[in-house]
């Protein structure tokens, strides 16, 4: 439960404050869970590939890394990074109040624990089903949120929401452009992290500077 104590304030002053402080605080948690689920998969997602016995960017699915000697790693990583995001759908519909931008995170999130819960040979096509969400709504998500942040960084979202897409859909119909799949996959999941990167620390100042 949080408290609120402004001795020096007068009493309609202290009501008013309250709300303004309370915003503040969950989109200070939500940014910041964003940014450390971020920060923590890239990091140990490049640890992995490193340990990977010749691991390639190209020819390798960043998938790939969820079974054998990294799989410990790598599952543990995106479902961590799955639930980060879907705490932080929630508290961010306490920020902005809109239910699709909640949604959309909140399906992000879900494919993303659901990638590393059924990571591939799952059955049903099930690790298939979980990427697709994840890279989907990952999208969309970065494209929904440009509403709700001003310029150049509403630019930036709709620029890598694009980015990330249009490289689901050359992935998709195998056109990797000389980037091989790996790489192909990588230019629809990177766009969107450094896209979270960059919302994430909008909205932990927002209210704040506000």
């Amino acid at each position: 439960m949080i408290t609120f104590y402004y001795p020096d304030l007068p009493e309609k002053i202290k009501k008013e404050l309250k709300p303004r402080y309370g915003m503040a605080r969950y989109g200070l948690i939500s940014g910041l869970l964003i940014i450390l689920g971020v920060i923590q998969f890239t990091i140990l997602m490049v640890v992995c590939e490193a340990l990977y016995p010749n691991y390639s960017v190209a020819y390798n699915y960043i998938s790939d890394l969820g079974v054998g000697l990294t799989a410990p790693i790598f599952n543990s990583s995106i479902i961590l990074l799955g639930i980060l995001v879907i705490v932080s759908s929630w508290l961010l519909y306490q920020v902005f109040k809109s239910r699709v931008l909640s949604i959309v995170l909140f399906l992000t999130g879900f494919g993303a624990t659901g990638v590393g819960v059924f990571p591939e040979g799952s059955p049903y096509n099930l690790h298939t089903i979980m990427s697709a969400v994840t890279f989907i709504f990952a999208g969309v998500t970065a494209i929904t949120a440009y509403r709700f942040t001003p310029k150049p960084i509403s630019w930036i979202s709709i620029i890598m929401g694009v980015v990330s897409l249009a490289s689901l859909g050359l992935f998709t119909s195998e056109n990797y452009l000389g980037l091989g799949h790996g790489g192909m996959e990588r230019m629809i999941v990177y766009p969107v992290l450094l896209w979270a990167l960059v919302f994430g620390g909008y909205i932990i100042t927002k209210d704040i500077k506000q």
